[in-house]
């Protein structure tokens, strides 16, 4: 029997063999390789449509061109597939080490508490870093867990620490702040 992983894997790769085809059958008859009037056209048209018009209307909207439509889905698809695999290989190493952890008395439990809220929150600060770098701020919806997760860390560093200029150093305090409390919380537990 197939591992869970590996059935993962095979469906990413065929939902990017599949984007591959559309893309291409797409392609044939945008570019007029094969007459869109034709019963080979109409069927690729019929076939890649549903999945491009949705692709190309995003697209437009974002001022984009929609003949790149095709590119975009492939590397939609194959970077949506990466993100799904690296995922579930981030949830099984979790899983294994909980249980790991959690056979391993109460001392392991509160270390491997302490490592998930320290990855957790570093997580919420890179976020809030990468997302302020494309413009978005605290008032974006899907930060606002980021925001909530980091403010008490990042705001105290913030007062006296302020901007200079265009660079925020901030964050990066925050990180280093959480980093040694990490290590602080991981000695007084016993490791």
């Amino acid at each position: 029997m197939l591992a869970a992983h590996t059935v993962a894997r095979y469906a990413v790769l065929a939902a990017f063999a599949l984007s591959v085809l559309v893309a291409f059958a797409s392609w044939l008859v945008r570019s007029r390789r094969v007459s869109p009037f034709g019963v080979v056209g109409r069927a690729l048209r019929a076939a890649s449509d549903p999945v491009m018009r949705p692709v190309e209307a995003r697209l437009v909207r974002s001022g984009g061109n929609p003949v790149h439509a095709g590119w975009w889905l492939i590397v939609g698809v194959a970077a949506a597939g990466v993100l799904l695999l690296a995922a579930w290989n981030w949830l099984e190493g979790m899983a294994y080490g909980a249980a790991a952890a959690f056979s391993g008395g109460p001392r392991s439990a509160a270390a491997l508490v302490i490592v998930l809220a320290y990855k957790v929150v570093v997580a919420a600060l890179v976020v809030r870093v990468l997302a302020s770098w494309f413009g978005y701020h605290r008032y974006t919806r899907w930060l606002a867990p980021a925001y909530a997760l980091t403010d008490w860390v990042v705001e105290p560093i913030r007062r006296v620490l302020p901007p200079l200029g265009a660079l925020d150093w901030s964050p990066l305090a925050a990180w280093l702040v959480l980093w040694v409390l990490e290590r602080i919380l991981l000695i007084g537990v016993g490791f």
